[in-house]
């Protein structure tokens, strides 16, 4: 797949980021604002307060009206090993001796005072219920991933974002009204496509085909940015707002933002000249001059008979998803890169889902979640092309799993414990966003979306499967720490052995994805020896290709 110069000499007129595109861009990255707040919208909404067994005349209501510690509740409930109450065991009311499970619950209501939990029990023994709607929300942007980026290529970009906008309005909305479990989680699923896949997805991709070369990084870095602007939110709201279902009606009515976008948003040019639709393209791109005042004349006779040649000359590619698994070391660096997106999304879900569980404030503590990222993503605009892919997420996320299994071993409930746990964080938020681009660089053109595809999958089904992972705390509360790290670690030993991209031709046809980097390891690099350069590549290649999808999301 050869660069298609006639596209980039007209979307090079455009500049690489002029007043045109910012407001664009503005319209587009409200989609990742929404993404975050939806994602984690349930640690507030369902959130899971401190709670024990109701006891019989001392309790008269959902809510303790007794300090935990009182004398009262210490004759009628065990202690743990740490000196906690049980939450989940009571004595015997007719037998002292004998511990029993509680029937009935008394939550604290210290911060939480009305959620999906405490409507529905979902503690002890019923915790894999509430578990269950985050893994099918997950799901839901699973699925969305898979399919709605597919269908944004066939109808449009602006088509699937603007749909998608509309019903993440109603049903951000409306799920807050559905008292039945089952009812709700199949909503939640719902939402998960629209809310934080094809939006999000297709705002992404608008803007990678938009942006000039230079600035895909800076913009990409900062949908991660705005994506944690999101997770703020949901901290902001929560901590104004305990009446749970208005809670979510106004999680849901930030999709009012998009009202507008129907109007505003303009299709991508790329995938319009991509579909034969040259005409509107150019129509597109001489309104984006206008806009920034560039006063560049574009003669749209010529470029819609350019494209209609190309059209005619043009040969399809047949290579697909099993090409990434037919040679050596283009199947390792994809099974590589597979784990790298796994690894990242299951430590940053990880931990994002435990703020509830830190000692503290929780919506303070969800809240500096967030905010926790922003220096991430700031470092990494600046060190990203001066140290490198490899190097970069290699030590970010061996850093961010040995923070995990360090937090394990440190007493709950201490400084240094979430101190830990939020530069743990810091660290993965790092990595996960450097993975966007060292993929796009490192697979060749014609199979490069079929990659991001696979890698996007894989960071959606660890993001499912990371609410079932924190369920094994019953057994031991350091196990889903550890697991995290030991997952993170591995992967980020693992990534030495990728090849470094950096200043580096992007591979075109699957023999150049096979030959690219053979022999370039960080192990390779440290010792001075120089990686074989089996492909041949013009003498001043092209150091960016046009992007016609990509598949994205957190």
């Amino acid at each position: 797949m050869a660069v298609d110069y006639v596209l980039e000499d007209l979307m090079g007129k455009l500049g690489e980021f002029g007043k045109y595109q910012f407001l664009q861009f503005f319209l587009q990255v409200l989609s990742a604002l929404t993404a975050g707040l939806h994602m984690l919208s349930l640690v507030t909404v369902a959130a899971v307060p401190e709670h024990r067994c109701f006891i019989e005349g001392i309790d008269n209501g959902t809510f303790s009206q007794l300090p935990w510690n009182s004398s009262d509740i210490l004759a009628a409930i065990p202690l743990k090993d740490n000196g906690e109450v049980d939450s989940c065991h009571m004595y015997d009311p007719l037998d002292n001796r004998t511990v029993v499970t509680c029937t009935q619950y008394v939550y604290d209501n210290t911060y939480y005072k009305d959620s999906r939990t405490i409507d529905w029990n979902f503690v002890c023994d019923r915790r894999w219920l509430g578990a269950i709607v985050q893994t099918v929300y997950m799901l839901g942007v699973f699925t969305g991933a898979v399919t709605l980026g597919g269908l944004a290529d066939k109808v449009g970009r602006k088509t699937v974002f603007c749909w998608s906008a509309l019903l993440q309005l109603i049903v951000g909305v409306g799920v807050a009204f559905i008292p039945e479990y089952f009812s709700f989680m199949a909503a939640r699923f719902v939402l998960g496509i629209v809310g934080s896949a094809g939006a999000y997805i297709c705002g992404f991709v608008l803007t990678m085909e938009l942006v000039g070369p230079t600035k895909r990084t800076v913009c990409g870095i900062t949908f991660q940015a705005v994506f944690a602007g999101g997770i703020m939110l949901v901290a902001g709201w929560g901590a104004l707002i305990h009446n749970r279902q208005l809670l979510q009606v106004v999680y849901g009515l930030h999709g009012c933002l998009f009202l507008g976008h129907w109007w505003w948003l303009d299709e991508s040019p790329r995938w319009l000249w991509m579909q034969g639709r040259a005409a509107e393209a150019v129509d597109i791109v001489a309104k984006g001059l206008r806009i920034n005042g560039s006063g560049i004349p574009i003669d749209k006779d010529y470029f819609v008979q350019k494209a209609k040649q190309q059209s005619a000359m043009e040969e399809k590619s047949s290579a697909g998803l099993k090409d990434l698994f037919r040679t050596p070391n283009l199947r390792m660096k994809t099974l590589n890169v597979c784990l790298c997106w796994f690894a990242n999304s299951i430590v940053y879900y990880g931990l994002s889902l435990s703020a509830g569980k830190l000692y503290g404030n929780p919506y303070l503590i969800l809240f500096i979640m967030g905010l926790v990222e922003f220096p991430s993503y700031l470092t990494i605009v600046f060190i990203l092309d001066r140290l490198g892919r490899r190097s970069i997420t290699s030590t970010l996320m061996l850093g961010g799993g040995l923070c995990c299994i360090i937090a394990a071993f440190i007493a709950q409930g201490s400084t240094t414990s979430t101190s830990v746990v939020m530069l743990g964080k810091l660290l993965i938020a790092g990595s996960f966003a450097v993975i966007y681009n060292y993929s796009a660089e490192l697979f060749p053109t014609v199979v490069r979306n079929s990659a991001m595809g696979l890698g996007s999958m894989c960071a959606r089904l660890s993001g499912a499967l990371t609410p079932l992972i924190t369920l094994l705390d019953s057994f031991d509360p350091k196990i889903p720490a550890v697991l995290f790290g030991v997952v993170a670690i591995g992967s980020g030993f693992w990534v030495m052995f990728l090849p470094e991209t950096m200043n580096q031709p992007m591979p075109e046809s699957i023999e150049d994805g096979e030959n690219f980097g053979k022999g370039d390891t960080w192990f390779s690099q440290c010792a001075g020896r120089k990686p074989r350069q089996n492909s041949i590549y013009p003498e001043d290649p092209e150091q960016m290709v046009p992007l016609k999808k990509i598949e994205s999301g957190k």
